[in-house]
């Protein structure tokens, strides 16, 4: 079993201000796989003070030598990516392969999108020709406090820590305590990439413990969290009272429109995605709205793929489907299965359960639901597992305002193609993102929402400026070079 029961705080591996151990399990076994120490309120003081003590100094270095830092911090991350793989399986279940190219892929990509940004990144911008002396400087906001969820470990992290940095902040990241391995290993390329003292910290605790403090805290210029809508109103409310930036990336229950003159492979494009990570993704399409005169047949289809889904150990080459990340995702996802049965969804495929193959480690069967309402739990409530929720609709109208019809607006998704169709619907579609014909968001794109999904645009320009403010500066005259 892993001991990690430090934290890294101004640039040197610490003992927390008091023991009190923690237990990682393995999703895959229920079997403990590492130990971690639970940080306080002293914890997340020391790791503050000490960013706040860096920040002077990192806020003023060039952005060329911050780049650099971030180019060998990539470096470092691509060369150790086959370790951080088996970090990723074994804390939160995703199956090794995945974990390699999707997990520690999707880090890579961010790292890769936030460099080429910040090649052409101004911090000293005209407003206009009609003000040739005035100028808008794009400042660093200060110490930034950064909290991510199990789910998705490298995405979330790269998604903040990295933009944070190249902005010029300091920051205090505290990981998820159910899937923090990924993350203390993260400091270690850090600490290898030869960043300053104090300007990446680590704290690993809870919501109510290190995370609250962080939220609450003065010195602590900003919070960005992605997580649960509950939770993401809990900091919004502690982070109140020190008027701080609040970035939050929250929960989705994502629609994905499905018309009759779509092509052959959509409906098979939305169960992957949905069911992808083992359901756990917050952009995932759960809810399927398809046109009536294709509905059965996709309810068909659904049935047919989702047959062939496996659950095997994170650990086996080659698996697709591994289990959910601890047991109180698996008991949620349990009791919504046993809630849509109970008001009346037809049961396609899966239910309650495990497959029949697995005793033990938090398996669940792939589900899917049809002749679901949206009035529905199953179609109200992010779920954040395997179950599918498929939806007829008769009108394009209809369609939208099922799919609108929802607290959260995170991302959205429409098959058909009729291309004029495609562009109405996504000017209507209230969500941050939508995706069209399995085309995936470019480079650089802004993740992120509105709505009960919070309102963060992470990734790209977006996701630097995130961490910047604007200072207006009058009686501005260049310097003029004199031969």
């Amino acid at each position: 079993m892993l001991d990690k029961r430090y934290f890294h705080i101004g640039g040197q591996w610490v003992t927390p201000a008091r023991r009190q151990d923690l237990t990682v399990i393995d999703p895959s076994t229920e079997r403990p796989c590492a130990v971690i120490s639970v940080g306080d309120a002293i914890d997340a003081d020391r790791a503050v003070q000490a960013a706040r003590q860096a920040f002077s100094d990192w806020s003023r270095t060039a952005p060329g030598e911050r780049l650099r830092l971030v180019e060998r911090l990539l470096d470092i991350y691509e060369r150790r990516a086959a370790e951080m793989a088996r970090m990723i399986s074994l804390e939160m279940g995703a199956p090794v392969a995945m974990a390699r190219a999707e997990h520690v892929g999707a880090g890579a990509y961010h790292m890769r999108n936030f460099i080429t940004a910040f090649r052409t990144f101004s911090f000293e911008r005209s407003i206009g020709t009609h003000a040739p002396n005035d100028r808008i400087l794009m400042e660093p906001i200060g110490v930034a406090g950064l909290i991510t969820p199990w789910n998705w470990p490298m995405n979330q992290v790269t998604l903040k820590v990295v933009p944070a940095l190249l902005a010029g902040c300091t920051v205090v990241l505290k990981p998820s305590e159910i899937a923090p391995l990924s993350s203390m290993l993260f400091a270690e390329f850090i600490e290898e990439a030869g960043f300053p003292s104090g300007v990446f910290n680590l704290v690993n605790g809870d919501g109510t413990g290190v995370g609250a403090r962080l939220s609450s805290h003065p010195d602590i210029d900003m919070i960005s969290f992605t997580g649960s809508t509950r939770a993401g109103i809990a900091i919004s409310k502690a982070a109140a009272e020190t008027l701080k930036r609040v970035v939050l990336e929250l929960g989705g229950k994502g629609a994905n429109l499905i018309f009759a003159d779509a092509d052959a492979d959509a409906v098979r494009r939305g169960v992957l995605h949905c069911f992808k990570n083992t359901g756990q993704s917050c952009n995932a399409p759960t809810r399927m709205l398809v046109e009536r005169s294709r509905y059965a047949r996709a309810v068909e289809e659904a049935r047919e793929i989702t047959a062939n889904f496996a659950a095997e150990a994170a650990r086996a080459p080659g698996t697709l489907f591994g289990p959910l990340t601890s047991a109180a995702q698996f008991r949620k996802v349990q009791e919504m299965i046993e809630i849509g049965m109970a008001e009346g969804a037809r049961l396609v495929a899966g239910g309650l359960g495990r497959p029949e193959a697995h005793e033990c480690g938090y398996f669940v069967q792939p589900t899917v639901f049809a002749d679901v309402t949206n009035q529905m739990t199953i179609a109200r409530e992010e779920i954040f597992g395997p179950v599918l929720s498929i939806l007829p609709f008769d009108t394009e109208e209809e369609a939208i305002a099922i799919a609108n019809d929802t607290p959260y607006g995170l991302a959205n998704y429409v098959q058909s193609t009729d291309d004029d169709r495609c562009r109405r619907i996504a000017v209507r579609l209230r969500s941050g993102m939508v995706e069209m014909n399995g085309r995936p968001r470019a480079p650089g794109s802004p993740f992120g929402g509105i709505k009960a999904s919070g309102r963060a645009r992470e990734g790209g320009i977006w996701g630097i400026e995130e961490f910047l403010e604007a200072k207006a500066v009058s009686g501005w005259t260049d310097r003029v070079c004199s031969h």
